[in-house]
């Protein structure tokens, strides 16, 4: 009885550390500042757009070749080895 309310513990630890998660929004460090605007641009993005990863990163594929499985059809150029 003892080793299993010692466990029960231990996983109402974990999952109480778990939830501990700080949730407020990214500020740079006290005499720290973020990038500067890109070149020729005005525009500076902040903290949490610099975290998003940019499409070239991450593509989305919107167009999938296939669909279902299909049979395979001849290969002309699968021939077999020389010797």
């Amino acid at each position: 009885m003892r080793h299993g309310s010692r466990t029960a513990l231990v996983i109402v630890v974990a999952l109480a550390l778990a939830g501990c998660g700080n949730r407020r929004p990214l500020k740079p460090l006290t005499g720290h500042e973020l990038p500067r605007a890109p070149y020729g641009s005005g525009y500076r993005p902040n903290a949490d757009q610099l975290l998003k990863p940019q499409v070239e990163a991450k593509p989305e594929r919107n167009v999938d070749v296939r669909v279902r499985s299909e049979e395979r059809g001849d290969d002309p150029f699968d021939l077999p080895p020389e010797n």
